[in-house]
């Protein structure tokens, strides 16, 4: 399957949009004093572990799929490149 180039570029962004998102998240959940995260004691609550859980999964499927979108846009540069009739 080749993926076309908007479609490519979407991937990678969608990837790096991930990271961003998700770093940001995770920087907030650390820094709760809502006492959603944390209990009094300041012990990590089931809605952190829930929350962490969700953004290292989204870490990885972002990294994943900006990585197809990565290695899609390296083949199809490496196409352009290739002179007319070359295999």
């Amino acid at each position: 399957m080749k993926l076309g180039r908007g479609t490519s570029w979407f991937l990678l962004a969608f990837g790096v949009w991930s990271w961003f998102i998700w770093i940001s998240f995770v920087r907030n959940l650390t820094r709760d004093a809502s006492g959603l995260a944390f209990d009094a004691a300041g012990a990590p609550t089931g809605y952190f572990w829930v929350h962490l859980a969700l953004a290292v999964v989204s870490f990885v499927l972002g990294t994943l799929i900006g990585l197809i979108g990565f290695r899609s846009l390296r083949v199809l540069h490496r196409e352009n490149d290739r002179p007319r009739g070359a295999p």
